[in-house]
């Protein structure tokens, strides 16, 4: 804008003259002599200030006065919508012209300057009329201005781009993601819950930092905004300015919230929206608070500024009520979740809803003064850390009450199990916010002391989320234990209590949980599991091992019976056969756990099966159908044991060809 800025440097040489005129008129006429003077040893051009005060020019101040006026006057009304006259430019933006954006700048400039020299005169009749005339060609420069001011902020106005917000706070932070697992739609649909399934997993939202910044108007746009709202707010027309700001820049605040796939919903549409839709609501609510305060409001407060300047009580008032529908919008949103149905599956939304609004809090009282709109936004996030604390212990009441008596038919890691732990992994990650919402119940110390034997300095040094996090996984291990109770087979029960104490163990051990319960927790559980190891042997293979003792075969291998030779092998052949069609139908999930199964089967089974045929199986070899009677070698029962625990149930068959 240079013309424009040329114009404004003669004004501004016009504004000092006209104030040093009014500093002499309105001194006593005895020191008015020695003030000029005073000015003019300022700066030469001053001097012409006593031609204005001493009546020595061609015309007297007033007919100077008109005739500025009438050329001011000629140019404003130039730009009136109502001039109908030849050569009236109302039909186009005076902005489009350098020229003309000058001259009229100029113009309003001269007028409004002579408005200020005629209110520091006595009144007369003349100055009245003069008065009149300026005030009329005022109200209409100022009615184009604020027309233009309102063309200026529409035209000039960025749409959001979320897209490349959204791509600079990934750039700027890491986002948490829990790719083992996922969380189910509600507490009873453990069977919908996997730990490498349908790949839908929680996900938290990006934290944003101060280096995501967007232009909201076209920078270039500011410097006239700037032009006009100075002589807007020179004229007194500020409140005027002022609404036509507030109203343009609200309704562009919420088309970027639309933008940003937040709807206008009341508290009970909210809670009529089925979980899977209302997940992805809140998804986008906690993206878009912290767009909304960090880069909108923001990015709002600093055109504000840059536009308007220091802030009054008139200008705060305007800049609440532009930011104003933005935010209630987004907290009714947020107040309608706190205030809904509780139930498990919400409670990581809920925190991250809390953590966002916590986060953005004392930058949004930075930027919104209005009172009403803080306290809503204080009372949302008290709303949503109750809910939080709420929904935990339904969860904790969920896990203690979950009673269903279907046993797994494989003897696998029972789907509350799964949930669960996955559960408690993503709950760690908000130690922070649950550290301050949470606290140690005096009771769960007392079931802790009592049935796990933690020691009590372990359970005071613990965080409250630990804690909480520690009763948790007990109630899961008793409820596990109780569950194990519908096996009949005390073998089956070993192999589902070593699957599911296996998998808690892991869980823990590979997450931010082997932290919190420590290694003592960790080598109690695997001491657990090595019982249960031994009592599984015991309970599967004591039977077939009872077939490969001496007793009752007749002594030594010379003088043994064949009769009874032949019915120990037939019996562990039988033994062996039905454990295999049984326990290569149980799934034990974990390589490890599964791999040193069979090793123990190996070293238990395979040494005394070896020794036993060692001894008396050549008093079979010769006799006609030995191999109804020695079917398996020892390398055959090893290659078999491959089979066990693979969760898909095999049939042997096996007779041994004679002479092999």
């Amino acid at each position: 804008m240079t013309t424009t800025a040329t114009s404004l440097t003669g004004g501004g040489e016009d504004r000092v003259l006209a104030t040093a005129q009014q500093i002499v008129l309105s001194t006593p006429k005895e020191v008015r002599q020695d003030m000029l003077l005073i000015f003019s040893s300022f700066d030469n051009r001053l001097s012409n200030i006593s031609n204005l005060i001493n009546g020595d020019d061609s015309k007297s101040s007033v007919e100077e006065d008109l005739d500025r006026l009438e050329a001011a006057e000629k140019i404003i009304l130039r730009w009136d919508p109502s001039n109908s006259e030849e050569g009236s430019c109302h039909s186009s933006s005076l902005l489009d012209s350098m020229d003309d954006v000058g001259d009229y700048f100029s113009a309003v400039d001269d007028v409004l300057r002579l408005m200020n020299l005629l209110s520091m005169q006595p009144l007369d009749s003349n100055t009245e009329a003069v008065m009149e005339r300026v005030e009329n060609v005022i109200q209409l420069s100022m009615a184009r201005l604020e027309d233009e001011f309102h063309h200026v902020l529409i035209r000039n106005t960025i749409p959001l781009d979320a897209d490349r917000i959204h791509c600079s706070i990934r750039r700027s932070s890491l986002s948490f993601a829990c790719n083992d697992g996922e969380i189910g739609e509600n507490f009873e649909s453990f069977g919908e819950v996997t730990d490498r399934g349908s790949g839908r997993f929680h996900e938290r939202g990006a934290s944003l930092g101060d280096n995501v910044c967007v232009d909201l108007i076209n920078p270039d746009a500011i410097v006239e905004l700037k032009e006009i709202a100075d002589r807007m707010m020179g004229a007194g027309y500020e409140r005027e300015c002022l609404q036509v700001y507030s109203a343009v820049r609200r309704d562009a605040l919420d088309e970027c919230l639309a933008i940003l796939g937040v709807e206008k919903l009341s508290i009970e549409e909210v809670q009529k929206v089925e979980w899977k839709s209302l997940d992805e609501k809140m998804k986008k609510w906690i993206q878009a608070v912290k767009i909304a305060v960090m880069v909108l409001l923001t990015g709002e407060k600093r055109l504000f500024d840059n536009i308007f300047g220091e802030l009054d009580e008139t200008k705060a008032t305007c800049l609440n009520e532009t930011a104003k529908g933005c935010v209630m919008q987004l907290l009714n949103f947020g107040e309608a979740v706190a205030i809904g149905k509780r139930s498990p599956e919400k409670l990581f939304r809920i925190l991250d809803m809390y953590v966002a609004m916590r986060n953005v809090l004392p930058k949004l009282e930075n930027i919104v003064s209005d009172e009403f709109v803080i306290s809503e936004a204080n009372g949302v996030l008290s709303g949503l850390g109750e809910a939080a604390k709420g929904t935990f212990t339904e969860f904790e009441m969920a896990v203690q009450n979950e009673t269903s008596r279907k046993p797994m038919q494989n003897g696998e890691i029972h789907p509350l199990a799964r949930y669960v732990m996955n559960y408690l992994r993503l709950l760690v990650d908000y130690g922070d916010p649950l550290n301050s919402l949470l606290e140690c119940h005096e009771e769960d110390s007392v079931g802790l002391q009592n049935n796990d034997g933690v020691d009590d300095s372990q359970l005071r040094k613990m965080s409250p989320l630990g804690h909480r996090l520690l009763f948790l996984i007990t109630t899961l291990e008793s409820n596990i234990e109780e569950k194990s109770r519908l096996y009949e087979d005390n073998a089956m029960k070993s192999i589902f209590l070593m699957n599911n104490m296996r998998y808690i163990k892991v869980k823990v051990q590979d997450s931010e949980l082997g932290q919190v319960l420590g290694d003592d927790w960790v080598r109690r559980r695997m001491g657990l599991i090595r019982q249960l190891h031994t009592s599984y042997l015991r309970a599967s293979w004591s039977k077939a091992l009872s077939c490969l003792k001496d007793e009752g075969v007749g002594g030594s291998s010379s003088n043994a019976s064949k009769m009874a030779l032949k019915e120990r092998f037939k019996n562990f052949n039988a033994c062996f056969e039905e454990i295999y069609r049984i326990q290569t139908a149980w799934k034990v999930p974990d390589e490890q756990l599964r791999e040193e199964l069979r090793i123990s089967i190996s070293e238990t089974v395979l040494p005394a099966y070896r020794s036993f045929m060692g001894r008396f199986g050549s008093q079979l070899e010769s006799q006609r159908h030995a191999g109804k009677y020695i079917k398996y070698t020892p390398d055959d029962l090893e290659k078999y044991l491959l089979d066990f625990f693979e969760g898909s149930p095999c049939v042997l068959n096996n007779t041994r060809r004679k002479g092999t």
